[in-house]
This record gives structure tokens, C-alpha cells and sequence, in this order.
């Protein structure tokens, strides 16, 4: 295929890496230019975006939208991985009748906003050029530093009782780098047991969500039969569409594409936002907004070629 650009919405089967399913979209689509906009951990499945052509260029403002997740906390155990992939490390019996919707939902509010987080050892955060789920697997463990991340949202679906155990099912929306699987064992901590993340899915991604995503060996089946593929593809102006647009006059267009500053005319943005240059349905380009001596104007990050 040739000038195929747009981004994928893939619905990542468990088991699989998400360089594994890039690695198949390359093949599908015959083209390197591929990336994904958030790594899914192996047992996790769901909305993974994937950036195919010129829409490679979106990959840094997509990765850092929030996410929605689909979160089974299981009280009781604590694992070497924070997930149901590790060896137990610590296990306690549960008395179900402390674990209380109304308790749960006054933890989740007290959780809501900017927290601090330790990431797991079993990460793919590097410290001093080495991944840190590789020195796990040596068996060395390191201080790690907290980060701050934001939870927007926290919302309690279930509560069941399993055996000795008790899982915990709730919706999170969240900012980027965000780790489940530390926020169930924070969220375990808090209401005095061992906790891991039993299930993860993800269920929207910045913009795109579980509804248009389409499960990777459905898009090979398609393939296979010779169906037009790329019909699949959310146009990389589409896939922008969360930012503000500002239509430039059809003589500034070439100066546009060539990367010159142009000048705002009756925008009302903040400085260093972003926002996309067009010329009627035609996107031009990513710009940031910049205040000069007569007022705001864009400056080009990302200039786009004609054809998208």
C-alpha cells in the first residue's frame, strides 16, 4: 500500500506486546512507519492506537492524553509484579464486611487529583540505561523515585467476595504514566490488606474509544479477504480533532507549509497551547501558539504534506 496515513484503533488481544501488534500493522499496511501511542502490558487488553504514515507525527500529543481503564483490584495477595502475572509474595484473609461500597467510595475521592506514585520494578522505566523489569529479573531491586501523576476520575462498579478474597471493580481515568497495578496496591494498603491488579483493560485513549476499535486478528481476517483496509484508518485530522483549528487564508497557504510564523487573527488561546493551521478541509500543520508585539501567532511544529 502506498500513502497510507491515519491512526488505528486496535483492540489488543492478551498476550501479546505492543511492539508485537506494531510489528504486524507494519506487514498489514506495508509501511515502517508505524508507533504506538501507549505501551499495554502483555496480560492487558484494549484500545491501543496505533499511528501508521505521516500520522507517526502525532505519536508525542496522543501518548500524552489521558487514559480510561477497566480495574479488577484483588484484596488479599500482593505479587512481585503488582499483577496476577507474579509470584505471591504476601497474602492475608479478607472479612468482607470492612469492604464497604460506601468506604470504597470515600477512598476513591480521597485518591481523586494529583498523587504520588512509585513505579513498579516490573516497569519499562529506565534507570541508568537499564529497563527496570530487566533488573527485576536479575533480582535486584532499586529505589525508584515517586512521580506525580492525576486521577480525574474513580468509579466503584463491584464488590465480590472470593473465598478468602475480595475483588474490587472500578472505572479510573487518569494521566499518562499512571500504573494500575501500584494503584491497587496503594488502594490495598489504604484499606489495610495485600492488594495486586487482577484484570486490566484499557477503555479509551485520549480521543478514541473502545467502540471504534477493532480486534487485530478481525484486521487480518479482512486482510486476508482482500478488504480495503484502510477504510479503517481515523484521518490524521480526525484523530486531531480535540485540538482548536484556525483557517488561514488561501495566500498564506505555501507559507504555511514552509514552515513560517503566521499571525493569529481573533484568536482568544493560551500561550504555548497548540492548534492546527487548515485551508478549508485541508490540515497544513501543528502549530504553537506564541505571543509577539502584535499579539498571537502560530509557530510550525509539525507541517503536513498535501496528500493528508
Amino acid at each position: 500500500m502506498s500513502n497510507v496515513n491515519g491512526v488505528l484503533v486496535i483492540d489488543k488481544p492478551a498476550g501479546m506486546t505492543s511492539h508485537d501488534c506494531v510489528a504486524r500493522i507494519r506487514r498489514l499496511y506495508g509501511t515502517k512507519k508505524v508507533g504506538h501511542t501507549g505501551t499495554l502490558d502483555p496480560d492487558v487488553t484494549g484500545v491501543l492506537p496505533i499511528c501508521v504514515g505521516h500520522a507517526t507525527r502525532l505519536v508525542e500529543y496522543l501518548q500524552e492524553l489521558p487514559k480510561r481503564y477497566d480495574v479488577v483490584m484483588r484484596l488479599g495477595s500482593t505479587t512481585t509484579t503488582e499483577d496476577a502475572s507474579g509470584e505471591v509474595l504476601e497474602q492475608a484473609a479478607v472479612d468482607p464486611s470492612t469492604i464497604t461500597k460506601e468506604r470504597i467510595e470515600q477512598l476513591f475521592l480521597s485518591f481523586l487529583g494529583e498523587i504520588e506514585q512509585v513505579p513498579p520494578m516490573f516497569s519499562a522505566i529506565k534507570v541508568n540505561g537499564k529497563r527496570l523489569y530487566d533488573l527485576a529479573r536479575e533480582g535486584t531491586v532499586i529505589e525508584r523515585q515517586a512521580r506525580k501523576v492525576t486521577l480525574y476520575e474513580l468509579t466503584l462498579h463491584d464488590i465480590r467476595v472470593e473465598g478468602d478474597t475480595v475483588d474490587v471493580s472500578f472505572t479510573c481515568t487518569c494521566s499518562k504514566g499512571t500504573y494500575m497495578r501500584t494503584l491497587c496496591v496503594d488502594l490495598g494498603r489504604a484499606l489495610g490488606y495485600p492488594a495486586h491488579m487482577r484484570l486490566l483493560r484499557r477503555i479509551k485513549s485520549g480521543p478514541f474509544v473502545e467502540g471504534e476499535s477493532i480486534p487485530l486478528e478481525q484486521l487480518e481476517q479482512q486482510a486476508a479477504e482482500g478488504k480495503d483496509i484502510t477504510q479503517k484508518l481515523v484521518s490524521i485530522p480526525q484523530a486531531i480533532s480535540f485540538l482548536p483549528s484556525y483557517q488561514v487564508k488561501p495566500e498564506r497557504t505555501k507559507a504555511v507549509r514552509n514552515g513560517l510564523a503566521t499571525a493569529l487573527t481573533g484568536v482568544t488561546a493560551e500561550e504555548g497551547s497548540l492548534i492546527c493551521l487548515f485551508s478549508g478541509d485541508e490540515l497544513l500543520g501543528i502549530h504553537r501558539v506564541c505571543r509577539g508585539d502584535k499579539g498571537l501567532f502560530a509557530k510550525a511544529e509539525k507541517v503536513f504534506p498535501a496528500e493528508v
